[in-house]
């Protein structure tokens, strides 16, 4: 059945405005190569005016409207918004996984974590205003000192096409908890339910300029956003590439950035196992979301024991997966994002080759898909420490593996890499677990999972892999100053000077 996807311009003020140069980008759906719509592509000129329209969102009754309203009234339209999205969760869904090409099981999913961030960060909203005005003990009794938290400003929010809804709430939520105006610059890529939350937040009635969403390339709207003198902060999440220029770009202006980029994550599973479940989570590791999350576990670090036993099981789990249009029933493997994201993926896949790796399943579209940007779930053996798939982030389902033999080996192995992201260990063991973990350079760790990620938690990364951490109260955080008020009690004068003779005036 054919979805319907709205067209929509730019979100600027609260309402729709076309772009400067009426420009738009066509919508790919990546399981039929057919073109189904477009979306607005803005440029600089429409950077100016949603800047404009978010600084005036904060100054607007001198902040009382928003920035410094009390946290109960952001927390309202955060709860209203939740609710339009479980409304339209079945609607959401189902444009996600055209847009995308997720499975429609996982945008289901995804819709309702949208839903419950947003409540989670009403929640922390409705608790800003009893952490305000906190007082410090100090050593001296002639001084008080309190402390304010207060929102950064007007910041630039720049999010990728693997979670377009999701990872755009990551930002969102916590941006508006906080007092902040945002502009969010969601991947051309994949921008259709980002222009549906638009449509919720002005059905909700969400104060024009607090939420603006530009869409568009890269180049043209999310580089002069990202520059611009008159936005407080930038989170992005996407390439390594990207965030770097991103850094570079705001290091020019000292302004902060918060960055969650690429991973090539380890999981390693020990001779201890239960094949099936360590199979089963490897799986989900590497082919959940097609392959496509930053975090995605696609270095199997497998004890030289059980390797031959475990990898023809595997293979067998792979070939199980069911690769269909995404809004097929049991669907769970469908089309990457785009031809560009299909092309990428297959050349690594002949490069390893060339380099004298062996493809164990999959490499090459599914035979019943003729059309669609589809890769059969893949594995690679025979990999080597200095391959291009062993070092690079792939970004598609694909998995590489080698051995090991001892537990130090294995966490060399792990750490082999110039990412942080995310490291999963699968063993009956636990105390090797604990200490597996603690030797794992990465920023989030999984024990005999892979993959699970909650609101109440922090995510985020080490080495290239960025810094600062979403979700949690880590969250709010990244969108809050901190303030110190310091004030003199005593009615004695301070004494450091010696005081003038009395004026004679």
């Amino acid at each position: 059945m054919a979805i319907q996807i709205p067209s929509r311009q730019l979100f600027i003020g609260g309402e729709w405005k076309e772009p400067a140069l009426k420009k738009r980008i066509p919508i790919i759906n990546p399981a039929t190569e057919q073109t189904i719509g477009d979306i607005p592509a803005a440029t600089a000129e429409d950077v100016e005016i949603a800047v404009e329209a978010a600084r005036k969102a904060l100054a607007r009754n001198k902040g009382k409207d928003w920035a410094s309203a009390p946290g109960a009234v952001r927390a309202k339209y955060l709860r209203a918004i939740a609710a339009k999205i479980t409304e339209k969760k079945s609607e959401l869904a189902k444009l996600e996984a055209t847009d995308c090409g997720k499975p429609l099981d996982e945008a289901l999913w995804d819709m309702e974590d949208v839903a419950g961030c947003f409540e989670y960060y009403a929640d922390l909203a409705d608790g800003l205003d009893k952490q305000q005005k906190v007082s410090i003990a100090l050593p001296m009794e002639t001084f008080k000192t309190h402390v304010l938290k207060e929102p950064i400003g007007v910041v630039a929010l720049i999010t990728p096409w693997n979670y377009p809804l999701l990872m755009a709430t990551w930002k969102v939520a916590p941006a508006l908890a906080a007092g902040c105006a945002a502009i969010l610059k969601p991947s051309e890529l994949a921008s259709v339910t980002c222009l549906e939350l638009a449509e919720v937040c002005r059905e909700v009635g969400l104060p024009p300029g607090v939420l603006n969403i530009l869409t568009g390339l890269g180049h043209e709207a999310g580089a002069p956003l990202a520059s611009h003198p008159h936005v407080d902060k930038v989170a992005f999440t996407g390439s390594t590439l990207t965030g770097s220029k991103i850094m570079s770009a705001a290091a020019e202006q000292v302004k902060p950035v918060s960055l969650e980029l690429g991973g090539k994550s380890p999981i390693v599973v020990f001779d201890d196992v239960d094949i099936d479940k360590a199979a089963e989570w490897t799986a989900f590791g590497i082919f959940w979301t097609n392959g496509q999350i930053c975090s995605a576990t696609s270095r199997l670090i497998l004890h030289e024991s059980i390797a031959s036993k475990f990898l023809e099981r595997l293979a067998e789990w792979c070939k199980n997966i069911k690769i269909s249009d995404p809004l097929e029933e049991g669907c769970r493997l469908g089309p990457v994002v785009s031809q560009g994201q299909h092309e990428k993926i297959l050349k690594f896949i002949s490069t390893a080759k060339s380099e004298g790796a062996k493809v164990l399943c999959g490499g090459v579209r599914p035979e019943h898909l003729k059309k669609g940007y589809y890769v059969e779930p893949t594995v690679i053996t025979d990999v080597t420490n200095s391959m291009q798939i062993w070092k690079e982030e792939v970004f598609g389902p694909v998995l590489c593996v080698k051995t090991f033999s001892s537990e130090e080996e294995a966490i060399k192995l792990a750490n082999d890499t110039q990412f942080g992201l995310g490291a999963a260990v699968i063993s009956n063991d636990l105390e090797r677990c604990e200490r597996v973990s603690k030797a794992f350079q990465a920023g989030i760790v999984w024990i005999n999972c892979s993959q699970p990620c909650f609101t109440q938690a922090p995510w985020g990364g080490n080495k290239r892999s960025g810094f600062g951490r979403e979700l949690g109260t880590w969250g709010l955080e990244n969108y809050m100053t901190v303030k110190q008020v310091t004030q003199y009690v005593s009615d004695d004068p301070w004494g450091w000077y010696k005081s003038p003779s009395p004026s004679k005036l």
